[in-house]
């Protein structure tokens, strides 16, 4: 193990076959917690390395914003030789992660119970798929926004007036990242149990109906499909942004209480009795008067200031900042969620914080196939084998051009 190793994950060791998103998202947050991720790229790379401008030094910022914290080997696993590298590799690994289509590992003789479970009966495999290995829409690609559209995420974004509107960030593809680190992370505790690993899988597809909340549960309910409601809620009011003298600000009311107490701060508390707007059920009737109230008080204020002072009473309110606001505000770099690192890295921090573990940021993205020799020794290869890897166009050390 790396002697920069720290985190509560740090002793583990994961083999990372996935390229584009859900995967290396994934794989970067176990990285952050401390596990030693070996990110596995094909001969021609991983294409987020392509997915630009912005480009630093040849690394692009997509590529660069999910795969901090990982060693690089470029190797073409297209060739037996490099199948066998990677079940060295395997060897003495916890957790193997990919994303191919479904099938490609079988194809290649590395199919979880044909070869993976026998040889290493307490790896965990974790397949992040497009639609899952099974079902109508099995084995099909797939990419965050057409999850989006095809499991209504797309349909319930946006106003009467844009109609429905892509989410501004991918987050299909990030949420299946989530879902898998849980998976891994369960399917971990559990063998903890029974000291053998198992084959986990997580999809986009079903990743994004499991977003559809509250929207799923109101047509289980009622049997009304939603409707586009802007940045308002669908089952709450006020919860909506509203336009001040300073910029809009966001109000998220949840409880009469709240709604109380900001009709007091803002200097109408005779609001919060009136009949109209005295539980939820009768603002969600009267919203539209309301909001025109609201924006009548909020008008000639200051809305920073207005925020602070709401949430110091108690009541979910913010501005409505840009990416330069909430990367450069006080609050973020208290919580270190902007971190910098050697070679002029900049990144947004880690999420999660343990009081006796924390994790760390270590190293920036790797530049393509830079560890490959490294990995390799460390696994047992002599410098002969390595060479002989090399010379096979095994082990790639430079990006081959794609076709």
């Amino acid at each position: 193990m790396p002697e920069n190793m720290s985190g509560p994950l740090a002793g583990w060791k994961i083999i990372d076959l996935s390229r584009v998103l859900g995967g290396p998202y994934c794989t970067q947050l176990l990285g952050d917690l401390g596990a030693e991720i070996i990110k596995i790229e094909p001969p021609q790379g991983d294409e987020t390395r392509d997915w630009g401008p912005p480009f630093k030094d040849g690394q692009s910022a997509y590529f660069s914003g999910v795969n901090r914290n990982k060693e690089s080997v470029g190797l073409d696993l297209s060739k037996p030789e490099g199948r066998s590298v990677l079940l060295r590799l395997l060897e003495d690994a916890d957790v193997l992660v990919e994303n191919f289509k479904p099938g490609s590992l079988k194809k290649w003789n590395l199919g979880f119970d044909e070869v993976l479970k026998p040889k290493f009966p307490k790896l965990i495999h974790c397949s992040i798929t497009g639609f899952g290995d099974d079902g109508p829409l099995g084995r099909f690609p797939g990419y965050d926004a057409v999850l989006q559209a095809m499991c209504g995420l797309i349909s319930v974004n946006g106003s009467p007036e844009s109609g429905p509107m892509r989410i501004g960030i991918p987050i299909v593809d990030i949420a299946t990242g989530l879902f898998a680190a849980n998976a891994i992370l369960a399917a971990a505790v559990e063998r903890g149990n029974s000291g053998l690993g198992q084959y986990v899988e997580a999809s986009l597809f079903d990743t994004g109906v499991a977003l559809q909340h509250p929207h799923a549960a109101n047509w289980f309910m009622s049997g009304e499909p939603p409707v586009l409601v802007g940045n308002a809620h669908t089952n709450i009011v006020p919860y909506d942004s509203f336009p001040t003298s300073t910029g809009p600000i966001f109000i998220s009311i949840g409880n009469n209480g709240q709604f109380a107490r900001l009709c007091k701060e803002i200097g109408v508390p005779e609001m919060a009795d009136d009949p109209k707007f005295t539980n939820n059920s009768d603002r969600m009737e009267h919203r539209d008067e309301l909001r025109v109230k609201l924006e009548e008080a909020f008008a000639e204020t200051d809305g920073a200031a207005l925020c602070n002072t709401l949430l110091a009473s108690g009541i979910p309110a913010g501005p409505i900042l840009d990416m330069e606001g909430i990367l450069n505000l006080d609050h973020t770099r208290h919580r270190e969620m902007v971190v910098e690192g050697a070679g002029g890295y900049r990144g947004t921090g880690i999420p999660i914080k343990f009081d006796r573990t924390p994790g760390a940021v270590r190293n920036p993205p790797p530049r393509f196939g830079e560890n490959g020799r490294e990995v390799l020794a460390k696994s047992g290869f002599s410098e002969s084998e390595i060479e002989k890897l090399v010379d096979l166009g095994v082990l790639v050390e430079e990006r081959r051009k794609t076709r």
